[in-house]
């Protein structure tokens, strides 16, 4: 029983493994460019609002968006169920990147208001430790590792091919 608990804790942290890479990948960069939409005066208008709210309100008004993108998401299972797997995974992932983005700067501004509630305020620390531990995991793997030497390799050698391709004299027309 222990080594079966133990493999299904290993499954779920490996596929929870993976959504929380693409959330630590997109979180910042796509919170960091929604917020420059604030630099419109009725964008930055709403922000102030948002971030303004009730404890109760901000939970509503972060939960919401994640709750409307469930029928795209059930929309993207459809299509694939109907032999459509480029149009389902590319509304999954403008999906997936649409909501990371909102739900990032969401988060930005109903955080103090989040952590008003007393259940939010517990628990959030415990789910960012856990987060953090398992990424931490994932980032000492043999894979990670392994991945990361890849990428660096490659970064080098395309490089290196665009220094020669720039020091190759041109041909004039």
């Amino acid at each position: 029983m222990a080594t079966v608990r133990r493999f299904l804790r290993y499954l779920f942290t490996a596929a929870i493994a993976v959504v929380l890479l693409f959330e630590e990948w997109g979180w910042e960069p796509l919170a960091a460019g929604l917020a420059r939409l604030a630099r419109l005066p009725i964008w930055a208008r709403v922000e102030r609002r948002i971030a303004a709210l009730p404890p109760w309100g901000a939970l509503l008004v972060y939960f919401v968006p994640m709750l409307a993108l469930l029928p795209v998401k059930m929309l993207a299972l459809y299509l694939f169920a109907r032999d459509h797997p480029a149009a389902g995974l590319s509304l999954l992932i403008a999906a997936k990147l649409a909501g990371t983005a909102i739900l990032a700067r969401l988060f930005i501004l109903t955080q103090p208001a989040l952590m008003q509630l007393a259940w939010f305020a517990r628990w959030y620390p415990r789910w960012k430790t856990w987060k953090d531990r398992v990424m931490d995991e994932v980032r000492g793997s043999a894979l990670w590792r392994a991945v990361r030497h890849f990428k660096r390799r490659a970064k080098a050698r395309w490089q290196a091919i665009r220094r020669a391709w720039s020091a190759q004299p041109r041909d004039p027309l």
